[in-house]
């Protein structure tokens, strides 16, 4: 059982992996503002109160400690919202979140390994799953107590070899690996209805030999309650539905395909700002 403090807590750090995000942003420059909205509730909570390294809370200092969990973004375009808690998390200087995309900045527009916390180089959709098997294979060959996550997109849903994955991921019995669904309905050019229709994902993942949870993706207690339970399952790997809006936050870029990748003018950014602050005295 979560205690209300900590929901409470959680609450307020997504808010602020938002700040971050609208910062990053800036005004008049193209990111992927959508995608990286819907993921702040999660990345608040397995950044701040799930994820372990060596046994301790998330920690900057053993971000190469072998029993570490380890975090891969296989929808790489969300990495800012990825590259915010990093920040909150004291891996980088606070600079940096003004240099995005920038030769002389360290974060670039997809996750890469010279960025301390990452784990993998993503973006080319449908690759994630495999390198976080590959992850949670050798981790218990180790036999280490380490956890491996991944987050895929919806319209990710529709790549093959996320597929082929999956099916080694059951056929290995690999329970030490837990994978996410960020369902926004929304990918590049519209929604996932039109563009790839792929309907009862639930469906498809449990005949694929996967434990399938759906949660509301913007209540931190009920992912944190899905992961843990996650955590029980034995003898087959585990996926979290988790049902977001697009741009979660920010009331003109909800459910938009325009913010997969958009740009914010200055209207926008300080609107942004305000409405964050609405939500931020209401938590």
């Amino acid at each position: 059982m979560v205690s209300e403090a900590v929901v409470k807590s959680l609450k307020l750090t997504a808010l602020s992996l938002r700040y971050d995000l609208v910062e990053m942003m800036g005004i008049g420059t193209a990111g992927h503002l959508g995608g990286s909205a819907s993921l702040a509730e999660l990345m608040a909570v397995l950044y701040f109160y799930k994820m372990r390294g060596g046994g301790t809370p998330f920690d900057k200092d053993k971000l190469r400690d072998p029993d570490r969990d380890r975090l891969v973004l296989s929808k790489g375009h969300a990495a800012l919202i990825q590259y915010a808690a990093l920040c909150e998390k004291g891996c980088f200087p606070r600079e940096e979140l003004k240099k995005v995309k920038q030769l002389d900045g360290l974060l670039q527009g997809h996750p890469d390994l010279t960025i301390p916390g990452v784990e993998a180089v993503t973006g080319s959709l449908g690759q994630g799953l495999s390198i976080g098997l590959g992850m949670a294979l050798a981790l218990r060959l180790d036999k280490s107590p380490a956890r491996v996550y991944v987050i895929m997109g919806d319209g990710e849903q529709s790549e093959g070899q996320l597929w082929e994955a999956s099916m080694a991921a059951a056929n290995f019995k690999v329970d030490n690996l837990t994978a996410f669904i960020d369902w926004n309905k929304v990918q590049a050019t519209g929604t996932t209805a039109e563009t790839f229709n792929n309907p009862d994902l639930d469906k498809k993942w449990r005949a694929f030999g996967w434990e399938v949870f759906t949660v509301p993706g913007h209540d931190p207690e009920k992912i944190i309650g899905a992961i843990e339970s996650s955590e029980k399952v034995k003898g087959r790997p585990s996926i979290i539905i988790l049902d977001t809006i697009k741009g979660k936050g920010f009331s003109f870029a909800e459910g938009k395909a325009a913010y997969h990748n958009g740009v914010l003018d200055e209207a926008r950014f300080n609107q942004a700002l305000q409405e964050l602050e609405a939500a931020k005295a209401g938590v």
